[in-house]
């Protein structure tokens, strides 16, 4: 008799309690609660011939975007791999697309998992891969259409398809479709309150139009759902901080920034980029954050990695210019510039965009303004290309339309609020940027 999981799917066997762990594991991760590496690993341990199990934990770790999991990833891969022999088809679909990611062909290995749910379209850890692997590589119309392409074969009765509505509702939020996003967002939570993803498609959508009320309104009264024990909750405080920061309210900012953001137990490196994201939004406002930046350039310069991932890379790179660590800055982008030298995808990320962007971030961060606007202006309309969200990708926007305020770029700056006002008209930072821009 051949097992199936919930939803159907063949899995290689014999053990209901593998299966069972297997299915707990997956559910903490699609709602990114607890500890899912720490359920798969003590399946693994009692059956080491689970071939899914190994599998399954690859694919985590695949989403962690970090060189500082890599070792675990390999070990993941290669145990699968051991087990080829015992494995039916989709598992071993699964293990070309985690070796294809391992191997640094990030673009190839999303192409196997979308092979894979074209197949076996209810292969929802196949489908959250992919999902998130279109987050880091950002392709917005594949966050969008990976999940639009298996919608058909799911229905609210099946287990998890709250989870797989939240994934579609941030699809369509990336690509601009805000009250479809919004609405399938709340559809979601219907079904599961207590989706962290989905809340956070939500306060894409209210980022995104400039609804800066509704967005805390929308996390505050839903913290109980995803503040606590889950591995979303920083990025979700980093939307509130968002939310008070278009408001001009620093001192809330630094107060989230410091019980939430940068709290001790946090280390993942989603979590560093928040960090240093919002310190750096503060730095274009004048903000003075004291010995923040100190403080998370040693966590930055303590994981180490770069050179893996070009977005990661940026994101430390303005917690050492923050600190005015001229040596450690220099010292990433010599590594930005010999991974954009290699193969696989992020050689092109670092390339076309990580490596640009740093070097903007370096002129801004040295009074070079005009240096910072001739290498951002354009590059923005390919800054998708390194990963990140719009919201995310929009602190490069930024730091292009302070850098033509300081060089006293009248014409540039007027053009570059106005555009950010059609956008987001609602938005209190925007008016205050386009108010300076018309006072030059």
């Amino acid at each position: 008799m051949v097992l199936t999981d919930t939803r159907g799917n063949p899995v290689s066997t014999q053990n209901p309690d593998s299966l069972d762990a297997f299915e707990r594991a997956q559910s903490l991760f699609h709602g990114y609660y607890g500890d899912p590496v720490g359920v798969i690993d003590q399946a693994l341990a009692e059956d080491p011939a689970f071939v899914m199990g190994h599998l399954l934990r690859a694919g985590m770790l695949i989403t962690a975007s970090d060189a500082y999991v890599e070792p675990m990833l390999r070990e993941s891969v290669e145990a699968a791999e051991r087990l080829y022999g015992i494995a039916n088809d989709p598992e071993r679909r699964h293990m070309a697309a985690a070796r294809t990611w391992l191997d640094g062909d990030f673009a190839l290995a999303l192409q196997r998992y979308a092979d894979i749910v074209a197949d076996y379209p209810r292969d929802i850890l196949a489908l959250q891969v992919g999902h998130i692997g279109d987050f880091l590589l950002g392709r917005s119309a594949m966050l969008r259409d990976r999940v639009a392409g298996i919608l058909p074969a799911w229905d609210d009765g099946m287990p998890e398809y709250g989870y797989v509505l939240g994934m579609y509702a941030f699809g369509l939020e990336e690509t601009n479709l805000y009250d479809q996003a919004e609405a399938q967002g709340r559809r979601a939570l219907d079904l599961n309150r207590r989706d962290p993803w989905a809340v956070h498609a939500v306060a894409h959508v209210m980022e995104m139009q400039g609804r800066g009320d509704d967005g805390i309104e929308w996390l505050e009264s839903r913290r109980d759902d995803w503040a606590a024990d889950n591995m979303l909750a920083v990025h979700n405080w980093w939307h509130l901080a968002l939310f008070h920061l278009d408001r001009d309210d620093t001192a809330a900012v630094l107060d989230l920034y410091d019980r939430r953001l940068r709290e001790p137990s946090t280390g993942q490196v989603l979590d560093l980029i928040d960090a240093s994201a919002m310190l750096w939004r503060l730095f274009l406002r004048g903000v003075d954050v004291g010995g923040r930046w100190q403080t998370l350039a040693e966590v930055w310069q303590e994981r180490g990695g770069e050179g893996y991932y070009a977005f990661n890379d940026v994101h430390a790179l303005m917690a050492y210019l923050g600190t005015g660590d001229d040596t450690a800055a220099r010292t990433l982008v010599q590594s930005m510039e010999a991974a954009a030298c290699g193969s696989g995808t992020n050689a092109m990320m670092a390339r076309d965009v990580g490596l640009p962007v740093a070097q903007a971030l370096c002129a801004f961060a040295h009074g070079d303004y005009a240096r910072t606007v001739a290498l951002l202006r354009d590059l923005r309309l390919v800054a998708h290309r390194f990963g990140g969200s719009h919201a995310q990708r929009d602190v490069l926007a930024l730091t292009l339309v302070e850098a033509a305020l300081r060089d006293r770029a009248r014409g540039l700056a007027k053009t570059l609020t106005a555009e950010r006002l059609a956008l987001k008209p609602a938005s209190a930072g925007n008016r205050q940027l386009a108010a300076r821009a018309a006072a030059l």
